[in-house]
């Protein structure tokens, strides 16, 4: 199979690229603002249907500024890629708030992720780790969180312990978890790419085992704005943190640089033999010959990404369990879609059917409905008229 083949015992094709993703520079934002006399912050066009005539509605939806996106004189910087053709360059993905720099920004926009390293102590992450073990235990019970067990293991008489739970998802009942997602360094990053009002999502603790031979510990290549119903895309951002060291050997992140500019594809099961974890579903349709970048992460180390970039993690082949903890965001200027009628609906069907099972009735489940039980609000802020 195509994904068996991009995801399993690749390590040596010519296709992909091992290199340390690009860590967060000195920040240069005072040099950055020397170049503009008013800062402002992106705009987008958001296209909605109309179910009432079919027609398509297009919306200018500004936060800040009447203009479209930050632009940068080809003569402020030293471009990242050749522009000598380009009268100038658009900034389109990020916030201009003082934080990022102007190489950050640009490795952002074209790259669709961004790291920053050793953002996140180690003492909180061993609180993490230690409420994940808690959990795990079942030393304590969460409203609304899913524990849910490799499919290697979804059978077997084994305990619910770490080495055979693949996942926690919706955490944000959990006090001692969900103080991730309102880390203020976390929550100051976000907000370069949402803007100032903030909502939390979703929330999950990847917890990928030690492979058992099946290949089941293989995460196919996928986006994130295909589990969401939240547009504009540009609005939201994951940030994904490292709790051990990520590297190729216990199956790192895997991304392809710049398929963020693209739009969201089909997904579907990968027809892989050892069987794939429940709504592990593959983005299809995309250029496969795109080079492959794996992400190699210290301990607290964070990247920032693109719903729509286009990742996965391959097999963990070591003794030990890699861990991430994982906050997906999105402002709270962003608008819900209908999803029927689009390439999410098998999804959100799929959902409904396994929400039925586990209630074992018909609980008229919708993407919305059941991110509304999930989102919790981790900023707002109020802006000036003036501003506006």
């Amino acid at each position: 199979m195509v994904a068996d083949k991009m995801l399993a015992d690749d390590a040596d094709s010519c296709r992909q690229q091992t290199v340390p993703a690009p860590s967060a520079p000195e920040n240069t934002a005072e040099q950055f603002h020397s170049t503009f006399h008013s800062a402002f912050r992106r705009s987008g066009v958001f296209k909605q249907n109309d179910s009432s005539s079919g027609s398509v509605k297009t919306r200018l939806l500004r936060r800040h500024s009447g203009n479209t996106a930050t632009q940068v004189p080809q003569n402020t910087f030293t471009p990242l890629c050749d522009v000598s053709n380009a009268p100038l360059l658009v900034i389109r993905y990020t916030i201009d708030n003082n934080l990022l720099s102007l190489d950050q920004r640009l490795q952002y926009e074209e790259n669709g992720f961004l790291i920053v390293r050793n953002l996140v102590s180690n003492e909180d992450i061993e609180e993490f780790r230690e409420e994940f073990v808690r959990i795990c235990k079942k030393e304590v019970s969460i409203p609304g969180l899913i524990i849910m067990k490799d499919v290697a293991f979804a059978k077997s008489k084994f305990s619910t312990d770490e080495k055979t739970v693949a996942r926690l998802q919706h955490f944000q009942n959990d006090e001692k978890l969900f103080k991730y997602c309102c880390l203020p360094q976390i929550v100051k990053y976000v907000e370069c790419f949402t803007g100032p009002n903030i909502l939390a999502i979703e929330t999950v603790l990847n917890n990928k085992p030690p492979d058992t031979g099946l290949k089941t510990s293989r995460h196919p290549m996928h986006q994130d704005l295909h589990y969401s119903p939240f547009r504009p895309a540009d609005w939201s951002v994951t940030a994904w943190t490292a709790m051990v060291k990520a590297d190729r050997e216990n199956g790192c992140l895997e991304v392809l640089p710049g398929t963020h500019k693209g739009t969201l594809k089909k997904h579907s099961y990968p027809e892989w033999e050892g069987g794939v974890n429940k709504l592990f579903h593959e983005a299809r349709d995309y250029d496969q010959s795109l080079p492959r970048v794996h992400l190699i992460m210290e301990k607290g180390d964070t990247v920032f990404f693109h719903p729509l970039l286009i990742h996965g993690s391959g097999l963990n082949r070591t003794m030990q369990p890699r861990q991430a903890i994982i906050c997906h965001y999105t402002s709270a200027d962003s608008e819900y879609i209908d999803v029927k009628g689009t390439s999410q609906e098998p999804l959100e069907k799929e959902m409904a059917d396994i929400a039925a099972r586990h209630h074992g009735r018909n609980t008229g489940y919708t993407l919305k409905s059941t991110l509304n039980a999930k989102i919790r609000v981790i900023q707002e802020v109020e802006i000036a008229p003036e501003q506006l």
